[in-house]
């Protein structure tokens, strides 16, 4: 950091901190804001906080369900590659997966990024990411928080932070409560994975195996680095349908801690999941990954998704139909277990 010299005193920006490119990615950002304002936004961006007023119309009983995340080191990845507005994309899709469990849908995201630098067409790049994910959610980028802190990150690096509220009526918040005996998981396929156990892919690919983001992915037709970019997986579009026609007694998204760790918040005390890990294909860059890193199979299970990104519980007799109704929506899942008596939350056999 600079001095003051005899001359005068120092500046903000002359310490690392530039209000007027702080400005112009503000600029930006309400552009790609705007875009994604539905009819309960009351406000523009740019107050001290956004005015939201939700649609009670149809619910009895009206609970807020929120919740916030982050990208973790998947970012590394988008500064190795240089590639900016996906990242966004998968936060967003992120947290409205953890609400969608619950059977909330999201009314409004609010953003923070920190950053060493501000660089406004990187910001734009991050925040069409949060517009077009939110988009596609039909819900508001209500606003968020821009910090520059070159004291802290490296100027051409940045972390990320999303925090999303939904609703839902109480009698229709889905908790795994309901969850019985006999009933039936259906797997919903990952496309890569998503925004969890990447400080492992990336010892892997980079550090064991030598490869770089632009090396072809062995056994895959893509690259390295546009594999571990793909896009965290929003599964609104396909649950919320399924949920006006079936009874879903329980959800999970497949984060960090895998299957085992996400299944098990929740399976009911006294009641175990069985999943068969033959039920569905693992993905190549899961193939990769253990091959190449000489990892145990337990340990994969343990940090990835390893091609299921979301899990449903619904009735045994209910099953059949849940999957001929998501195969008429070109939408692929799989039978991958069923609920028994015991003391093991999950068991992947």
């Amino acid at each position: 950091m600079k001095k003051a010299t005899a001359t005068g005193g120092i500046s903000y920006a002359e310490a690392g901190v530039d209000i007027e490119a702080g400005d112009e990615a503000v600029r930006r950002i309400k552009a790609l804001a705007r875009k994604t304002f539905t009819k309960g936004v009351l406000s523009e961006i740019g107050y001290f906080g956004g005015f939201f007023r939700p649609d009670l119309r149809d619910l009895r009983k009206p609970v807020l369900i929120a919740s916030a995340d982050g990208v973790g080191t998947k970012l590394k990845i988008a500064f190795m590659t240089d590639r900016h507005d996906t990242v966004g994309e998968d936060l967003v899709n992120h947290c409205v997966n953890d609400i969608l469990v619950h059977g909330a849908r999201p009314l409004f995201f609010l953003d923070y990024i920190a950053t060493g630098k501000v660089r406004p067409q990187t910001i734009a790049h991050i925040v069409s990411g949060f517009s077009r994910g939110c988009r596609n959610a039909g819900m508001a980028l209500l606003g968020g928080e821009t910090a520059e802190m070159p004291d802290f990150y490296a100027a051409d690096e940045y972390d990320l932070a999303g925090f999303i509220v939904g609703i839902v009526d109480q009698s229709r918040i889905i908790d795994g409560r309901a969850i019985k005996a006999g009933d039936v998981c259906i797997g919903l396929p990952s496309n890569g994975l998503h925004t969890n156990g990447y400080t492992l892919a990336r010892a892997i690919a980079f550090d064991i195996a030598g490869l770089a983001p632009d090396s072809p992915l062995p056994g895959a037709r893509t690259t390295v680095g546009a594999a571990l970019m793909k896009v965290h997986r929003c599964y609104a579009p396909m649950v919320f349908p399924l949920l006006d026609r079936f009874e879903v007694r329980g959800m999970a998204h497949i984060t960090g801690g895998g299957i085992e760790g996400n299944l098990s918040r929740i399976i009911p005390s006294g009641l175990s999941a069985v999943v068969d890990k033959a039920a569905w294909p693992v993905l190549p860059v899961f193939k990769f990954l253990q091959g190449a890193g000489n990892v145990a199979e337990p340990e994969m299970y343990k940090t990835f998704n390893m091609g299921i990104g979301y899990i449903l519980v619904v009735k045994e007799k209910d099953a059949e139909a849940v999957m001929k109704f998501m195969n008429a929506a070109r939408r692929k899942s799989y039978r991958i277990g069923e609920i028994i008596k015991g003391k093991a939350k999950v068991v992947l056999k």
